[in-house]
């Protein structure tokens, strides 16, 4: 991390009330419009991109708004594009989502030439603004809920491109607007880094896990070399494919009401999906449950609770393992064949998993004391990966409380640092 020592002291001796709030005498508020070059006004992208065309121009999507550096984008024929030349994008210039998704923000990488899609505006900055300094002034949590306030629609939310250029931001002088732009990527390039260590590191874990107990159908050939080793020394403990229902109860959890919700609840509710749907006074599983989500988008993601909670209706917990099943090898086992419980989906308008199939599903074991050693390795692998996500939040929060301090003009940098940024 760069040394930058922030100061309660403001380089200038007072504040003044704006319309965006209390900020240092020194700093200007200005509308977007104001701050973008007249030669290339705000504007919407591509409405109709039409079919991908080899060698046309790439139409940069909301969803890669801020990593349009090494993915594949869809190019738009030339003709098509020509139509929409005002706003075509170039190095520099910082988007922001303003239809659907609203307030997603991203800074055109250097040597990029392309377009936007509809729901996209694009802000060329003059040199009196720093594009970064901007993109993160755009993303401050202040910032966002002013721009929510801006938002109209019901059926499709808008941040209109009136709406856009007259959004006033706070802007400092250009060196201090660097230097807090400066400071603040620091945490940006350690928190890319640490999510890029977390993706290797599941790529990794995948592949143990397919290695060691989803490699093939036959149950000899789930044997990965760790688990050869570990059956040996158990001299010759057997593979056997057993139904879930043999080894395990399925059991379909029961619904929570909205009002027995409570914000400060001891005990989370999962009610399918991917997370807890909230927080209740009551549980109904013990820790230490595999669950499989019964329906929706995400019917047949497995997870693992580590502390009692709530099932609710659209879930599944497996319970009442049989003595010769280690849990910790039986969840990552449904882990590694997640995409194949998913496929056990029926229905389109809301898609489920019926009871009897998940209690069919098959599942290879090992001997108990070959499932507690893969257990074991694969415990870990999986405790690095999530001990380096809290360290993702951790960095995410501190940035997060940067942002609040230095984009508002309460903390400053020293002027030395702002003048050499």
């Amino acid at each position: 991390m760069r040394d930058s020592t922030p100061s309660e002291h403001p380089f200038a001796s007072a504040y003044v009330e704006t319309k965006i709030g209390m900020l240092p005498s020194g700093w200007d508020v200005v509308s977007l419009e104001e701050l973008s070059d007249p030669s290339a006004p705000i504007r919407y992208g591509v409405v109709q991109i039409g079919p991908d065309t080899p060698d046309g121009i790439p139409i940069v999507p909301i969803k890669h708004i801020n990593c349009i550096d090494g993915v594949v984008l869809h190019r738009a024929s030339p003709e098509i594009e020509a139509g929409y030349a005002g706003s075509r994008v170039r190095g520099g210039d910082v988007l922001i989502s303003v239809k659907g998704t609203i307030g997603a923000v991203g800074v055109v990488p250097k040597g990029f030439e392309g377009n936007i899609a509809r729901e996209i505006a694009r802000i060329r900055p003059t040199s009196s603004c720093d594009a970064t300094f901007l993109a993160l002034q755009l993303e401050a949590d202040d910032t966002q809920r002013r721009i929510d306030s801006k938002v109209v629609g019901t059926t499709r939310l808008e941040f209109s491109i009136h709406a856009v250029r007259d959004f006033l931001v706070a802007l400092p002088p250009l060196p201090e607007q660097r230097a807090i732009a400066a400071l603040l990527c620091t945490w940006n390039t350690a928190i890319q880094k640490t999510e890029q260590l977390i993706a290797a590191k599941e790529r990794h874990y995948n592949h143990e896990l397919s290695r060691l107990i989803s490699r093939g159908q036959h149950p000899h050939a789930h044997v990965g070399t760790f688990a050869e080793e570990v059956s040996t020394r158990n001299r010759g403990g057997k593979w056997r494919t057993v139904a879930l229902s043999d080894i395990a109860t399925v059991w379909k959890g029961q619904q929570l009401n909205k009002d027995a919700m409570v914000a400060d609840g001891a005990y989370y509710a999962l009610n399918g999906g991917i997370k807890p749907s909230g927080r209740t006074t009551e549980w109904n599983c013990e820790a230490n449950t595999i669950t499989v989500s019964e329906g929706g988008n995400s019917c047949g993601f497995v997870s693992y609770n580590r502390e009692r909670f709530w099932c609710g209706g659209h879930c599944y917990a497996v319970t009442k393992l049989a003595k010769d099943v280690d849990v910790h090898y039986l969840f990552h086992y449904l882990k590694g064949k997640q995409s194949r419980v998913m496929a056990l989906r029926v229905g389109s308008g809301l898609p489920n998993i019926q009871k009897s199939d998940i209690e069919a599903f098959p599942v290879v074991l090992p001997d108990l004391v070959t499932q507690t050693a893969i257990a074991h390795y694969l415990n870990a692998l999986r405790e690095e990966i999530d001990l380096l996500g809290q360290s993702v939040a951790a960095l995410k929060k501190q940035k997060r409380g940067l942002m609040q301090k230095l984009l508002t003009g309460q903390w400053r940098l020293s002027v030395q640092e702002a003048a050499t940024a």
